[in-house]
């Protein structure tokens, strides 16, 4: 996973090609219901420029970009009402961290009790 393709799903998704239900969007995130739920909340919050990785996007990304990515997950969290219960950040890097789709993304996960980390 060393180029980003710009035919990925998350990007077809946020330039409207492909329907979503949308949770939230800012001019730099995109938040969306998945849609292959591992529990009664998960959501995919989306930096809406062309980034892999949480290291690409630290990289490359502004400090604008970085704050709604951050803010935009605080905001899914209050929508979805799971910060007294809690909740799970989880963002897959590269083929060692499983991730699927080569476009950022962290996975809000919350509204029952998790199983264990991995």
């Amino acid at each position: 996973m060393t180029t980003y393709d710009p035919d990925n799903i998350l990007a077809k998704i946020i330039r409207g090609e492909i329907p979503s239900d949308k949770v939230y969007e800012d001019a730099h995130t995109l938040a969306i219901r998945d849609v292959a739920p591992k529990a009664p909340t998960h959501v995919l919050v989306v930096p809406k420029g062309a980034y892999r990785t949480y290291d690409d996007f630290l990289s490359r990304a502004s400090d604008e970009e970085i704050l709604a990515l951050q803010r935009a997950i605080a905001a899914v969290i209050k929508v979805e009402g799971v910060a007294q219960r809690g909740y799970r950040l989880v963002m897959n890097n590269a083929e060692d961290g499983r991730q699927e789709i080569p476009h950022l993304h962290c996975h809000v996960i919350g509204g029952a009790v998790l199983g264990s980390m991995v």
